[in-house]
């Protein structure tokens, strides 16, 4: 729907990864395995963590909630990919539009402060072992996930309330899968420049703090790292940090490619790199988890054995009660 006058929207259209029909049908299917093994490995950790008690500590403390954001994050993109694949409107109103795109930006920098917690707590672990259990004490954690949670969705709601100022008069087709603030903004024929300066000044500051915290976490643990004398010691504080690295890498790689560009340069490569960020990384996060760490791979083989003998009571109680007494 093409516009010639300056008007408030009530819809927009997602054109998605791919306009060829012939591509609807087998992205689809991709995407909807993409999801259900996240939500089948992200809710696996959850279970695992809560249900032991080996794994009660702050990092996994941290590891959980970070799965919870995760299952959360692709949600809120995920099933409209869905629909719209099989859909020949692949349309969104302005208000879903709006909404999704503040959940987004709400459980994204979730993940990116959640990251940085969880640098923090290896940064304690390795350099101050002694003094772990009561520096990064139960209540510590709470108060930097309340205060995690506030600060994301104040960024969040000050960003839609930025483009909700916005109006529209060229056209309403967002060349992307999903509502992200950067394809909108090219849709826009008002000022943008107060949105531009929030970006440089808050924006780059919420997303610039979480990863200074890891950087600066990462290079304490490399000079206490590389005091060590033997190199059995070395490589063993190396594998506690080595899977929180890898998400990490992925997280940040894929979000500097898009988001550090100029906004008229952003093309279809972009998008798939937000595929990696938004979709890949949840999707993956419990994989490199589970196996590059022993301690949550074995509370997983836990959590599986209790399970397959639940399941196993099940169906003995299901064959007596068909077969009597």
């Amino acid at each position: 729907m093409g516009m010639s006058n300056i008007t408030r929207l009530s819809e927009f259209i997602l054109l998605g990864l791919s306009s060829r029909p012939e591509d609807q049908k087998p992205l689809f299917v991709l995407f909807l395995i993409v999801y259900l093994v996240t939500l089948m490995g992200n809710l696996l950790i959850i279970l695992a963590i809560r249900s032991d008690l080996q794994l009660q500590n702050p990092m996994y403390f941290f590891l959980s909630i970070l799965s919870f954001a995760d299952i959360c994050y692709t949600t809120v993109i995920v099933p409209k990919m869905l629909v719209n694949f099989l859909s020949e409107t692949k349309t969104i109103s302005y208000a879903e539009c709006l909404a999704q795109m503040y959940f987004f930006l709400a459980f994204g920098n979730m993940d990116s402060y959640l990251l940085a917690a969880m640098a923090i707590d290896r940064y304690v672990a390795i350099c101050n072992p002694f003094h772990y259990v009561t520096a990064m004490n139960h209540r510590l954690c709470v108060l930097l996930l309340v205060t995690f949670t506030a600060f994301s969705h104040l960024h969040s709601l000050l960003y839609v309330l930025l483009v909700s100022r916005l109006t529209f008069c060229t056209s309403n087709v967002i060349h992307h899968f999903f509502c992200d603030v950067s394809p909108i903004l090219k849709l826009a024929c008002s000022s943008t420049f107060v949105y531009r300066v929030v970006v440089m000044t808050e924006g780059l500051a919420s997303v610039m703090a979480p990863f200074g915290c890891i950087v600066t976490s990462y290079l304490r643990i490399l000079i206490a790292v590389l005091k060590i004398p033997s190199a059995a010691g070395k490589r063993k504080a190396f594998s506690t940090c080595s899977s929180h690295l890898t998400v990490v890498t992925l997280f940040y790689g894929s979000i500097s490619y898009v988001y550090l560009r100029p906004l008229s340069s952003y093309t279809i490569k972009d998008r798939i790199a937000t595929v990696i960020y938004t979709v890949l990384t949840s999707m993956l996060n419990p994989f490199i988890y589970s196996f590059r760490n022993k301690d949550m791979k074995q509370g997983l083989e836990k959590l599986i054995s209790r399970i397959k003998s639940h399941m196993d009571r099940l169906s003995i109680a299901k064959v007596n009660k068909i077969h009597g007494p």
